[in-house]
C-alpha cells in the first residue's frame, strides 16, 4: 500500500510541473503509459504487444475556475488519426446531434422530435416503417429511435435515423463544422444494404393530428467518397458474405469511419457546447441538450418504454469503461453506483471495441473525458466471429476506465465544480 501511495504521489507531483499550461491544451506524454505500468499485472499483456492490440487514447482532466468556467488538459496515448479502426455506433452519436439540429433548422410549426412520422420505401431493400411497438402509442417518432440508439445501442434505430438525414446530409454538415475525420457510409448491421443502396433513404411524412406536416422525398448522394484513410485495410484474411474464407485483408474503404481525436473533440462540443469554436457546436437547444445526456447517461433499467430486462440489459451492458464487466457477468445485482453518471457512446464491431465518455461522479466532485479503443482479434480473420472480447477487451476497459477514476480521485482541483447541469434523473 505504500508503494502504492508513494507512486501515486510522484505522478500527481509530475502532473504540477504542467500546471501552467493553456486551457484546452493537448499533450502527448508518460503519463497514461506510466499510469498503466503502475498496475502492470493488469495491463502487461497490453502494453508488451500494443503494436497488436491497437490501443489508443485520449484522456482529458478538467478543472474549472470560480465561475465554474472548464478548462481542458488532455492526454494522449498512440493517437494516429491514420490508423483505422472501425467505430461501429459510435456513429450514432453525431447522427442523433444531427437529427435533432436539422428538426431545429427547418422550424416548421408542430415538427419536433415527439413528431409521430412514418417511413415509406421506393426501391430495395428498403423497409417501410408505420408502427413502433417501443412507444407509449405504438407510433415511431425521432425522439424514440434516439433513445434506444443510446439505452441499448438500438441499430433499427440508428438506421432511421440515417434515412431521416441521408448520407450526403451527414456527412457534408459534419465536415462543414470541421469534423473532417469522420465519414458515415451505411446503416449498421444489415448487409442487405450495398455501397449504393446506401446512397438511397427512404422518404418520411412527418403528421400532426392526423395531418402530414412534413414530407421529406427520397434522398440519393451522387457523390463517391475517398477513404479518409490510405491503407483502410485490416487482419490477413476474411470471412466474405458466402461464408468462404479469403486470404486477404478486409477492406474498410467503404465502411465507416471515425478517428478518435474526432469523436473527443464531438464529445467535448457536445458535453461542453460554450468550450468550442461557434462552428464546432451543434445547433441544439437547451432542451435538446438535456434530453441527449438523459439519453446518453440513461442505464437499460431506466428505461420505461421499453422496457429492457434481458439477461444482458445490465448497468455496465453500454458503459465499457469502469464497468463493462457486468456486460460479462450478466449480473442484476451488480450496479453502478448512484453518484456516478457515464455519458457515452460504445463500440462493438470487428474485433474493435471502443468508447468515449464523459464520467461524472456527483459524490467527489470529480468529471473528466475518456476515449479508448482497443483491438482483440488473435488470428487477424475478420468476420469469424473469434474476438477476445470478454477474454482480453472487456476486462481491459474496465480496468483502464478504473485506473483514470481512481487517478482523478487523487488529483486536487482548487475550485469544486458545479456538475448541476449534468444530473438527468435516474
Amino acid at each position: 500500500m505504500k508503494i502504492l501511495i508513494l507512486f501515486v504521489q510522484g505522478i500527481v507531483l509530475l502532473c504540477c510541473v504542467g500546471c501552467s499550461a493553456q486551457s484546452n491544451k493537448s499533450v502527448k506524454s508518460n503519463l497514461i503509459d506510466s499510469l498503466m505500468k503502475s498496475q502492470s499485472d493488469a495491463f502487461r499483456q497490453v502494453l508488451q504487444n500494443s503494436k497488436v492490440y491497437e490501443l489508443q487514447v485520449m484522456y482529458t482532466q478538467i478543472n474549472r475556475d470560480t465561475n465554474n468556467t472548464p478548462s481542458f488538459k488532455t492526454y494522449q496515448y498512440n493517437v494516429d488519426k491514420n490508423r483505422y479502426f472501425y467505430p461501429a455506433s459510435l456513429v450514432k452519436l453525431p447522427v442523433a446531434c444531427l437529427t435533432l439540429e436539422k428538426l431545429n433548422k427547418l422550424k416548421i410549426k408542430g415538427l419536433n422530435k415527439y413528431t409521430v412520422f412514418e417511413v415509406d420505401s421506393v426501391r430495395a431493400p428498403q423497409t417501410p416503417l408505420k408502427k413502433d411497438t417501443t412507444t407509449v402509442h405504438g407510433k415511431p417518432f425521432l425522439a424514440q429511435m434516439i433513445k434506444r440508439a443510446f439505452v441499448v445501442s438500438d441499430n433499427k434505430a440508428f438506421n432511421r435515423l440515417y434515412e431521416f438525414l441521408g448520407q450526403k446530409y451527414i456527412n457534408e454538415s459534419l465536415w462543414q463544422k470541421g469534423y473532417y475525420d469522420i465519414m458515415v457510409q451505411h446503416r449498421l448491421a444489415n448487409s442487405d444494404f450495398d455501397e449504393v443502396s446506401n446512397r438511397y433513404t427512404n422518404p418520411f411524412k412527418f403528421y400532426k393530428k392526423g395531418k402530414v406536416i412534413y414530407e421529406q422525398k427520397e434522398a440519393y448522394n451522387d457523390i463517391e467518397y475517398l477513404p479518409k484513410v490510405k491503407q483502410p485495410f485490416k487482419g490477413i484474411a476474411h470471412i466474405n458474405k458466402e461464408g468462404e474464407k479469403v486470404n486477404k485483408p478486409f477492406n474498410f474503404s467503404t465502411k465507416n469511419y471515425f478517428s478518435l481525436e474526432t469523436m473527443h473533440q464531438m464529445l467535448k462540443a457536445v458535453m461542453f457546447p460554450a468550450s468550442v469554436s461557434p462552428q464546432q457546436r451543434f445547433d441544439l437547444t437547451e432542451a435538446d441538450y438535456q434530453f441527449l445526456y438523459k439519453c446518453m447517461a440513461m442505464l437499460p433499467r431506466e428505461s420505461t418504454y421499453p422496457v429492457y430486462n434481458k439477461p444482458e440489459h445490465t448497468d455496465g451492458f453500454m458503459k465499457f469503461l469502469m464497468y463493462g464487466d457486468l456486460f460479462k457477468k450478466k449480473d442484476y445485482k451488480s450496479k453502478i453506483p448512484a453518484h456516478i453518471r457515464i455519458f457515452n457512446k460504445v463500440g462493438l464491431s470487428y474485433g474493435f471495441l471502443v468508447d468515449n465518455a464523459y464520467v461524472v461522479d456527483f459524490k467527489n466532485n470529480i468529471e473528466f473525458m475518456l476515449s479508448v479503443v482497443i483491438y482483440v482479434n488473435n488470428n487477424q480473420v475478420l468476420n469469424d466471429s473469434k474476438y477476445q472480447y470478454k477474454e482480453t477487451g472487456m476486462p481491459f476497459m474496465v480496468n483502464f476506465g478504473q485506473l483514470i477514476y481512481e487517478y482523478e480521485l487523487t488529483r486536487s482541483r482548487k475550485y469544486k465544480p458545479d456538475l448541476y447541469r449534468f444530473r438527468v434523473g435516474r
